[in-house]
């Protein structure tokens, strides 16, 4: 939208396209500069593949690579050397027009390109320094799992056990949980929800984009615009080793299936713990009855229809507010739904009463990690989620071959019930764990580096 409303004519391949597309479309069309836009940590690997057939294919036009889970970093490191064509980051939709203008000149491209490339030695100075800062094995990150007392605790059981599904859920009642601060991050606002709403410098144009915000939300509440759907589950649980198994019943004598962890291996200092979230579920020589849970929600059903009916009418604006409001309504429900199963189907923490600033804040005990972020960045874990809870046919949320949600305004996760559970990042990961793991999962080490490579802490080439 930023280039089209700058007379860049932009052809909109639409998201998950292969790479084939993408060149034989440039080609076709003769186009000057290819873009792509990654949402997930697998579309990081797909940009290295789209840059290394470029180069296979002889193409000369700038690559430029920007989202969510693209850094300067990522780009010079891994996408920069597999084409020897101008590859450039952008940082945001407001960068794209400089940058693309540049690139497209012939009187400024040279210096651009020489800024670019002093960057990007930098940067890959800096992340070859990474690999010398201090690692531990795998098994004494394990030596220094959490340390959480077993003995005398007593797990939550669920006092409704089993799989549950809710559908059409109210979205007004969603609207109250809806955090803020990443729509403004959305829309390229900077400023802290709601003190943006009376800076001097964006007020104005902030409470604008607030006031069409709750005017849209009250047409699509009202007119029913999006569907809001839901699967949980609560299952008996035992951890062994870093992975938890999944029971099929109280019994606990069959195993329903596995949930695979990984765990810390930075060398940290002395009393913090190198963590796993198999640290949070008790050990299954301890004979404790304990619970993990797992969810999926969307709000965006119905979502992709509007938001084309839109586009198809000239009116961008709207169809991108739409979007921005799905994907906060779907977190909302995450919120909404995690703090009803902490105090009602769980129940672990029946006595809270937070308000949505403290829930933000994650004032609350209990986690709810997702696979492909940072306490279990292995994004195919979703798979087993999905199997679990049968998410596709209870709530109708795709999972596509890369591992992505559709609709996109969807979250899923795990359920921890443990007041000692919290969030972490996993980090870099060491040849002997990824070795490990790819056991424990079957895969070959190659499969395991794939999935894993923005964890890697090592190059799998040397």
């Amino acid at each position: 939208m930023v280039l089209q409303c700058n007379n860049f004519e932009v052809i909109d391949l639409g998201v998950m396209v292969p790479a084939q597309k993408i060149l034989d479309t440039a080609v076709e069309i003769g186009a000057d500069a290819i873009g792509l836009s990654g949402l997930i940590t697998p579309s990081l690997d797909e940009m290295v593949n789209v840059a290394s057939e470029m180069q296979r294919r002889g193409f000369q036009i700038p690559l430029l690579v920007g989202g969510a889970t693209t850094s300067r970093a990522h780009t010079a490191v891994k996408v920069d050397g597999k084409y020897d064509g101008p590859v450039v980051w952008v940082k945001d939709a407001s960068r794209s027009v400089p940058t693309l203008a540049a690139l497209l000149s012939d009187s400024q491209r040279p210096q651009l390109m020489a800024d670019v490339k002093a960057d990007y030695d930098s940067l890959r100075e800096r992340h070859a320094a990474k690999h010398d800062r201090p690692m531990i094995t795998v098994r004494q990150a394990r030596d220094n799992r959490t340390p959480i007392d077993w003995d005398g605790y007593e797990p939550a059981a669920p006092k409704e056990p089993g799989i549950h599904v809710l559908s059409g859920y109210d979205l007004a009642e969603l609207r109250d949980y809806i955090d803020w601060q990443p729509f403004f991050n959305a829309w390229e606002m900077k400023g802290k929800f709601p003190d943006i709403l009376h800076n001097p410098a964006t007020g104005e144009a902030a409470r604008a984009l607030y006031d069409d915000a709750q005017a849209m939300l009250d047409r699509l509440i009202a007119e029913r615009w999006l569907t809001a759907n839901a699967v949980f589950g609560f299952f008996p649980a035992s951890a062994v080793g870093d992975d938890i198994e999944v029971y099929v019943d109280e019994s606990r004598s069959e195993v329903l299936t596995t949930l695979h962890n990984l765990r810390q291996q930075g060398e940290h200092r002395d009393g913090v713990p190198n963590r796993s979230l198999g640290d949070f579920v008790a050990p299954r020589e301890t004979g404790l009855a304990d619970h993990v849970g797992a969810f999926a929600v969307t709000a965006g059903l119905g979502a992709a229809d509007r938001i084309t009916a839109f586009k198809q009418a000239n009116d961008d604006y709207s169809a991108i507010m739409l979007e921005a409001l799905a994907d906060r309504l779907a977190e909302a429900f995450a919120e909404r739904l995690h703090q009803r199963v902490r105090t009602e189907f769980w129940g672990h923490a029946p006595d809270e009463e937070l308000d949505n600033v403290a829930l933000i804040a994650e004032k609350y005990h209990g986690i709810r990690p997702a696979p492909g972020y940072p306490a279990c960045p292995d994004h195919t874990e979703k798979q087993t989620l999905w199997q679990l809870l049968d998410v596709e046919a209870a709530t109708g949320i795709e999972l596509t071959e890369s591992m992505a949600m559709w609709p996109g305004a969807a979250v899923s996760g795990w359920y921890f019930s443990h007041p000692q559970a919290q969030y972490f990042v996993v980090g870099r990961l060491a040849r002997d764990q990824v070795v490990d793991y790819a056991e424990r999962k079957g895969w070959t080490l190659a499969e395991a580096e794939r999935w894993l490579s923005p964890n890697l802490g090592y190059d799998p080439d040397d």
